[in-house]
Formats: C-alpha cells, sequence, structure tokens
C-alpha cells in the first residue's frame, strides 16, 4: 500500500509526465529529468481517448514496457489511464503503481461498474477524474462503486468540465465543484489537473496557484522534454525544467485546525473570489439573454418592460430569499439593477441612437 503523504511529504504532491507515451527514448528522457527535479511518480498517458478518430490515440500496451523501465531505472512509481477491462488487466500485468480514471468514462455508470468489478481485491490506489459534465453526484457515484468493490485507495481528480461556449480555457474549472466534493468526501485526497483545465502553459500557473489555495493536496501537470513537437496537447504541456520553474513560484497556505487564521482568512477569501468569478461569469450570460430579448421584443412590436413579469420574478425571489436565510433588502437590490441593466440593454436594441 502507498503512504502518499509518507511518499510525498507536504504539499503538494506532484504528479508528472507527457500527455503521451510516444516513444522509449521520449518516455524514459521526460522521467530523467523529472526525477532529477525531485518527481517521484511519473504520468503518461498508454491509450489516448480522442474526440474523433485518425487522431494518436496511444501506443497502447507496448508503452507499458516504457513505464516498467522507467520505474526501474529512476525509482519512480508510475501511473495511467485506463478505460475499459482489458487496460486494467494489462497494467496491473505490467506491474502500474496507480491508475486513473478518466472524465469521460467516469460519466458513464455501466463503464465504471465493469472497472469496479475488474479491480476487486486490488490493492493499489485509483484516481478517479470528474465527470466531463459538472455533476457532482456522477463523480461520488463513480468513487462509490469503486468502493463497493472494496477498493480502500480512491483519490479524486478535478480537471474542469466541457463546455459548448468559447472560454478562456480548454475546460471551464468551475471550482465550486471540487468544493462541495470535497466537503462531501473530506475523506478522499484531491488533486488538480491544471494541464487539461487550461489548454495552454501560460494559464498553469494561476489555475495552479487557484487549486492550492482552495487545499488541494497535489496537482497532475503535463511535461514533456520536447513539447512543441508533441503528439498529443502541445500546447498544453512544459517541459520538466519550466514545471520546476512553475513549482517553485507557487504559494502553498495550510489550513490552522483551530478558529480563524490569517491562513484560513486566505482560503475563505480564495472560495468567494472563486464564486465571485461564476457570479460575473452568469451576469454576462444573462444579459446575453436580454440582447436575445430585446431583438424579440423589436421585431414584434413590443415594450420593454412588461410590469407582470417583472412583478412575478420579484415575488419570486423575494420568497426564496426568506427560505434561503439572505437578506430580502440584499435580494431586491440586486435584482432591481440586474433588471435596469436588462431594460438598458433592450432599450438600446430597440431605441438605437441614430
Amino acid at each position: 500500500m502507498i503512504d502518499f503523504k509518507q511518499l510525498f511529504g507536504s504539499r503538494p504532491w506532484i504528479i508528472a509526465g507527457p500527455c503521451s507515451a510516444e516513444t522509449q527514448e521520449q518516455t524514459l528522457k521526460t522521467a530523467k529529468e523529472l526525477a532529477a527535479n525531485g518527481i517521484k511518480v511519473f504520468r503518461a498517458g498508454i491509450w489516448k481517448p480522442r474526440t474523433r478518430p485518425g487522431n494518436f490515440e496511444g501506443v497502447g500496451s507496448e508503452g507499458l514496457d516504457w513505464l516498467r523501465t522507467v520505474k526501474n531505472e529512476t525509482g519512480m512509481l508510475v501511473s495511467t489511464e485506463v478505460a475499459n477491462v482489458k487496460h486494467v488487466y494489462e497494467s496491473l500485468k505490467a506491474g502500474i503503481d496507480i491508475i486513473w480514471i478518466g472524465a469521460r468514462t467516469s460519466a458513464n455508470p455501466f463503464a465504471m461498474q465493469e472497472l469496479a468489478d475488474s479491480l476487486k481485491g486490488v490493492d493499489i490506489p485509483v484516481f478517479v477524474k470528474n465527470p466531463v459534465n459538472p455533476d457532482v453526484d456522477l463523480w461520488v457515484g463513480a468513487i462509490e462503486r469503486l468502493e463497493d468493490a472494496g477498493i480502500k485507495q480512491l483519490g479524486l481528480i478535478h480537471r474542469g468540465f466541457s463546455s459548448y461556449e468559447k472560454i478562456l480555457y480548454r475546460n471551464a474549472p468551475i471550482w465550486q465543484m471540487p468544493i462541495e466534493i470535497k466537503r462531501r468526501r473530506p475523506d478522499l485526497p484531491l488533486i488538480c489537473d491544471p494541464s487539461h483545465i487550461a489548454g495552454k502553459r501560460e494559464y498553469l500557473l494561476e489555475i495552479s496557484q487557484k487549486a492550492l489555495d482552495l487545499n488541494v493536496d497535489g496537482l497532475m501537470i503535463e511535461s514533456h522534454c520536447d513539447p512543441e513537437n508533441a503528439w498529443s496537447d502541445a500546447k498544453q504541456q512544459l517541459t520538466p525544467q519550466a514545471l520546476k520553474e512553475m513549482l517553485e513560484q507557487l504559494v502553498v497556505r495550510e489550513i490552522s485546525p483551530e478558529g480563524i487564521s490569517p491562513k484560513l482568512l486566505d482560503e475563505l477569501r480564495a472560495k468567494i473570489d472563486v464564486l465571485d468569478d461564476m457570479l460575473i461569469d452568469l451576469l454576462k450570460k444573462r444579459m446575453n439573454i436580454s440582447e436575445k430579448i430585446g431583438l424579440y421584443k423589436k421585431e414584434n412590436q413590443m415594450a420593454v418592460l412588461q410590469p407582470h413579469r417583472w412583478d412575478t420574478i420579484i415575488n419570486k425571489y423575494m420568497m426564496m430569499a426568506g427560505e434561503n436565510n439572505l437578506s430580502r433588502e440584499l435580494i431586491t437590490k440586486i435584482f432591481q439593477a440586474i433588471h435596469q441593466e436588462s431594460i438598458n440593454i433592450q432599450d438600446k436594441i430597440i431605441n438605437p441612437k441614430k
């Protein structure tokens, strides 16, 4: 059994390696450079689930031998992603130390059950990435299937969520999701995968810092000896040296076990910052819909202000304020401001200045 706290020591735990094992030379070169910088757990994709066929989908089982070589020559623990029973069988046979289950797989209860059944009696760490869609219950359910199969060494990986909208990052972090699952399952280690959230290496530092500020236990970061020529996800990978320099910039803030300390205050403020970011995003989306409503009203000769609609809205949220122990005065001011901005947007559409 691997004791992560003993293995890694203080936070953050770092798991690093290329998105994909491409060649034996590339795999071993990257691993040796990471090991020289103190990284103790090496990751590499052997089977790569791709959205469309024709892209590089991993070298397959051959790459497991390369990971075994990494383990023998560097002393690092080795890890990879599994998506089906065959992957589990071959990984265990090859002596892989840690496996993780990807976002596409964790979203499928049937696939999770098959993996759980194949792992019965196995005593290695299994990490589960969040499902592609922001559903905490689905994430918890994936963990529970593994627990029901007797798996004891379980952990969580936050890698962000798919979005149909164009956003800054590759995947939307939706930080409230890892906050919520940590609240529900404080017994499980939680690490963040900033590479898959970012999509670009220039965002890795800010995402990693935000994750640490939310008290995750560690980071899984993609690192490649020659990222510009990587066969998959080239833009989000760092060289081992660049990873070392980034890690040195991170500030680790611990939680005080008793009372409100400055460090705990920092964490609470970080959570508020996350929620405020979400509020801004939601307000943007709401105003985008207001624009569409304005266009509809213009085309159909409708007045901007619809008093019955506004009366329904304000009464609804006054009632919800009481039910949620929120100040009715606060909710009134917020929704009056939102409503007024919606009116302003629609008025500009219906009555454009000449």
